[in-house]
């Protein structure tokens, strides 16, 4: 049997024919909504008989392949004679320029529905009619034009023939591919305790188009035991792509080396990284039009040889995206954005799969469902998706744009005001409620305002005149968009929250529950893995990110030995907010016990900025010979990058670091050996107490859940777990863990912390230093 492939009608005609420059021209979300209900109200007034949305497919066997080419047609009028094929275009175009210069990429596309339809329904002639609607006159252009079978037969067979390379390409790549992922040896040679389990239930998962939600320790190796049993499942066809989601950087760093090294063992994959448009423009000064950047014209037509010269790589990082994209002189983004369509596996952060602005069409909504995403610290789904799924609207932004608007468009400045005009009501309403105000319902006033101005704005923006204040228009015309898109999926899982903030105002559409949306999203791949090291307890995570009742559990616990980690908990220091001052000298004491007993690195996260400064005040006062850094609000990456390389594999002198739970310092790094010697983590995690936070808790109460724990103490025991897992990374790491608090005498709490944890309960601190010795000399 001959391997198939299958391709859509558009993607078909857009690949063989599309040439000129990419189109500077702006397509807003408010005119791919109209032209949405305009396409169905033109469907609705043709005549009785008329048929909309027909399905048509034709398979043709091209170089020892079944190639499978299908589509809708918008519409058919069965009872012409002859028949009559309907393709619907909205344009922003005017329609004399349409007449003038007719878009063969229309013709084409209609063509191959005609041919397909015919040869189906067994005609030998039809009438294509093309309807174009201008969206901003809502006046329509109707071109006719009568093919004959055979002529429309030859058009055909043409267009297929010159995807033949195509075709040919995926063909010998896929047998390739599937070789060598069926010879493909796990790297290592030997699975580490608990890998083996992963990697097989990973397979089981993909092969039954399932869901897997995987706790694994850290040093299991999670992304390999993710990555290579799902390459496996490709290369016997369980899926077709795979799509590995990561929330920071060293996740995506993680599945490259992953991929590096299956390449070393024999795998044959192409793969890319998907990087953001900000971060891998040519031209970020310039404009995004043919006279202004190179690179957008004549973008497509060097398209097709730069993708036919990026096959002949494996790993399309960006270095090779960029290097490829200056070489054929084409836009890197719109590029590596092409090469997603080429790709077996592609690297990209949760946004494109999840946020409703930019996830990407081709991948989630157009034919994603043989898809597997892998999801990589699901953990962190959690807060993104709740972000993802939220909206915020500013005063302050409604005003600086209405003033720039003010001389050149007055339209658009009336309309600010009446946005304006609400938001000021809304202030005051939220001052008179002591500054902040809660609303089950969405702001239906507010909306209706800013739909209206994104209209005007809307028709501007088409222009793409080059005014000062374009850009400004542009970011809040997508901030408003967003906005508005969000109104419109408002539930019962939302609340609008307004903040008064000075003259100051923020209207913020807060995602409660993100798990009914999530859900839509797992509807649209085949099979979902969620991995990370701290998923407690599973039944929070499962239920907040809509992972089915189903899914299969997993949980691993380190593999490495448990005496190599020595875990304290000091019961007897309060920290909750009421008593930090009172405890500032117990828990100064208690981490200068832990730090003075071995010469080392070490990290101490705390629940925020201001309990940090206070403890480092009293520490550095007590012991100024001990070098100290500090982890501050506002640190850029070079800052970062400069904290870190002081937690060095040579410990010279004992180096403490001053960070926060939760932040970027609390996960996500790797400190192996000498690098760190301890943590000490104050408190137990908790977010702070604020109107988000009490919101999620009300919810869920409401809903029959434990209020508290969702919003407060599940997320705030992971936190603290991601801090303590920074400390053993290998097999050879021996280290200390100080938890100071005394909840962690509660058995809710308690329960909580990993089974393999051997916690020792220190009432007080007398016996600290003892222990703490005895620990480091049977690790000598």
């Amino acid at each position: 049997m001959n391997p198939s492939f299958a391709i859509s009608v558009r993607n078909l005609v857009e690949l063989v024919l599309r040439s000129g420059d990419l189109s500077a021209e702006f397509r807003g979300s408010a005119s791919a909504i109209e032209g949405i209900r305009a396409h169905q109200r033109i469907q609705r007034q043709r005549p009785a008989g008329y048929e909309a949305e027909v399905p048509v497919q034709v398979r043709v066997e091209l170089a020892g392949v079944a190639l499978d080419i299908g589509g809708r047609i918008d519409g058919v009028f069965p009872d012409a004679e002859p028949v009559v094929i309907e393709e619907i275009k909205s344009t922003l175009r005017s329609l004399k320029e349409i007449e003038a210069e007719p878009n063969e990429i229309h013709w084409a596309q209609a063509q191959c529905y005609a041919y397909m339809y015919a040869r189906q329904e067994g005609l030998a002639e039809v009438d294509i009619q093309l309807t174009y609607l201008q969206l901003e006159s809502e006046r329509t252009l109707t071109l006719m034009r009568r093919f004959e079978v055979d002529a429309l037969a030859i058009f055909f067979d043409d267009l297929v023939a010159r995807y033949r390379q195509w075709v040919q390409w995926r063909f010998d790549w896929s047998r390739v591919r599937d070789r060598s992922l069926a010879a493909l040896p796990f790297p290592y040679g030997a699975y580490r305790p608990g890998q083996r389990d992963m990697a097989v239930a990973v397979f089981r998962t993909i092969r039954d188009s399932g869901q897997l939600i995987s706790q694994a320790a850290t040093g299991i190796g999670k992304t390999m035991a993710v990555l290579y049993p799902t390459l496996k499942a490709l290369g016997q066809g369980s899926t077709r792509k795979v799509i590995f989601l990561t929330a920071r950087t060293t996740g995506r760093l993680a599945a490259q080396t992953a991929l590096a090294e299956l390449a070393d063992a024999g795998m044959r994959l192409k793969w890319m990284c998907l990087t953001a448009k900000d971060k891998i423009c040519f031209s970020p000064d310039s404009a995004c039009s043919p006279d202004e950047c190179p690179y957008a014209k004549g973008f497509f037509d060097r398209l097709n040889p730069a993708i036919l010269a990026a096959l002949d790589h494996d790993a399309l990082e960006r270095d090779t995206i960029e290097h490829l994209a200056r070489d054929f002189q084409v836009c890197p983004f719109e590029f590596s954005l092409e090469l997603v369509d080429w790709s077996d596996c592609i690297i990209a952060d949760y946004n494109y799969a999840f946020d409703p602005t930019v996830r990407l069409k081709r991948l989630f909504e157009e034919g994603g469902r043989h898809d597997t995403l892998l999801v990589d610290e699901a953990h962190n789904l959690v807060d993104r998706s709740r972000q993802m799924f939220s909206a915020d609207l500013n005063k302050q932004a409604v005003l600086e744009l209405r003033g720039a608007l003010k001389q050149e468009q007055p339209r658009m400045y009336k309309a600010l005001g009446r946005v304006n005009a609400w938001l000021a009501a809304l202030r005051k309403r939220c001052q008179e409620a002591g500054g902040t105000r809660v609303d089950a319902d969405p702001p239906q006033g507010l909306v209706d305002r800013v739909r209206a101005f994104l209209k005007m704005a809307d028709r501007w923006l088409r222009l793409n005149e080059p005014k000062a204040y374009r850009d400004g228009l542009l970011q809040f015309y997508f901030d408003s968009s967003r906005f508005v898109r969000v109104a419109e999926n408002y539930s019962k899982a939302y609340a609008t929250v307004a903040e008064a903030r000075g003259r100051d105002l923020r209207v913020r559409l807060f995602c409660i529950d993100p798990s009914d949306q999530l859900i839509e999203c797992w509807r649209r791949c085949r099979a979902a893995v969620f991995f990370s090291a701290t998923l407690t307890p599973v039944d929070y995570f499962q239920s907040v990110l809509g992972i089915s009742p189903d899914a299969g559990r997993l949980d691993l616990v380190s593999p490495f030995p448990t005496a190599h980690l020595a875990v304290f908990a000091a019961t007897g220091i309060s920290t909750l907010y009421r008593r930090r001052e009172i405890s500032r000298s117990a828990v100064s004491r208690a981490i200068a016990d832990m730090v003075l007993q071995r010469e080392g690195h070490y990290l101490f996260f705390f629940p925020s900025y201001e309990y940090l400064s206070m403890i480092r005040e009293t520490f550095c006062d007590s012991h100024p010979d001990v070098d100290v850094i500090v982890q501050s609000s506002d640190m850029d990456e070079a800052s970062r990058e400069r904290f870190l390389a002081r937690f060095t594999d040579r410990v010279e002198r004992t180096l403490v670091g001053f960070a926060v739970m939760g932040g970027i310092f609390g996960e996500g790094i790797d400190l192996k050996g000498e690098c760190l010697t301890g943590a000490a983590i104050v408190g137990v995690g908790l977010p702070g107490i604020d109107t988000e936070r009490e919101l999620i808790k009300a919810y869920y109460d409401l809903n029959g859940r434990r209020g508290f724990e969702y919003a407060y103490q599940y997320p705030g025991i992971n936190r603290v777990l991601q801090a303590a897992g920074r400390v053993i990374r290998s097999e050879t790491d021996r280290g200390v863990v100080l938890l100071i608090d005394e909840r962690y005498a509660q058995r809710r709490y308690r329960t909580l912390l990993p089974a393999n944890w051997q916690v020792r309960t220190l009432a007080d601190l007398s016996r600290f230093k003892t222990l703490l010795n005895d620990f480091w000399d049977h690790s000598a």
